[in-house]
């Protein structure tokens, strides 16, 4: 079973940019999209998703920002918009959802980014936490859980390829790195670096700055978290890279479980 992960930076650029050829040579079970920013009314009246897919999009009440989408051959059941979060806000910038497909619990997740400005940070930090606490609960779970989106936290000096100039960087911070250890300690399963090991420096996300892309100078900031139930059935996590020169400033996660 496939699954695919990817931050769009917009859909609807993404459509012009021809992401549709992109859906067809990913060839996924199930896709999940951050960074839609758009309600389903405002996608081009002449495009339409896969015929063979169910589409649930979770806008943020904020147009333009921000929002997580679905995709799924079959159907799939909806859990849960957003994430429990402590005031409405926590949940209004639609960066959560979770569905079930074939006995499959899938969380799409577009964590905040704290980079621009202190107000953000904070709110990303809070965010963090009542996330982490609300999927924890599904480590115990027997189905198989598959958490992925853009974290936008570059766990170790692997995930990113100038560790000593951004360690005061947002997404870089020590304490975003040692929360991500933790998260990690709390038994979920970081698909990608698990199969290549310590020292493989593959990232998922360039800066449009300084020629980072044709650099490579990036991050690896998009993931695919898998609890106990899933991780017994991890084949093989892969960065396409190319998705994220032509369609995207990220690269799309592909994820393939033998289920």
């Amino acid at each position: 079973m496939r699954f695919v992960s990817w931050n769009v930076n917009g859909l609807r650029a993404a459509i012009r940019k021809g992401i549709d050829d992109y859906f067809t040579r990913l060839n996924a079970d199930v896709m999940m999209l951050q960074e839609v920013r758009s309600l389903p009314e405002q996608l081009p009246k002449d495009w339409t998703w896969p015929q063979d897919w169910q589409i649930t999009m979770h806008p943020a009440a904020k147009k333009g920002y921000s929002g997580v989408a679905t995709g799924t051959r079959g159907r799939h059941t909806i859990l849960a918009r957003g994430h429990g979060g402590s005031t409405d806000e926590h949940d209004s910038e639609g960066r959560v959802l979770t569905c079930e497909v074939n006995g499959v619990i899938c969380i799409n997740t577009y964590l905040p980014s704290g980079s621009n400005k202190e107000e953000r940070q904070r709110f990303k930090e809070t965010w963090m936490e009542e996330w982490r606490q609300a999927i924890r609960p599904y480590l115990d779970d027997e189905r198989p859980v598959v958490v992925c989106g853009d974290l936008n936290i570059a766990h170790t000096e692997d995930d990113i390829w100038n560790p000593k100039g951004n360690a005061k960087s947002s997404g870089f911070l020590p304490h975003e790195r040692e929360w991500f250890t933790e998260l990690l300690n709390d038994g979920w399963t970081d698909a990608f670096r698990s199969l290549a090991g310590e020292g493989d420096k593959t990232y998922s996300w360039w800066s449009n700055r300084g020629q980072a892309r044709a650099k490579d100078r990036g991050w690896r900031i998009d993931y695919f978290l898998l609890n106990p139930a899933a991780a017994k059935h991890l084949q093989s996590c892969t960065i396409l890279r190319e998705g994220g020169l032509v369609i995207s400033d990220h690269a799309p996660v592909i994820l393939d479980l033998s289920l």
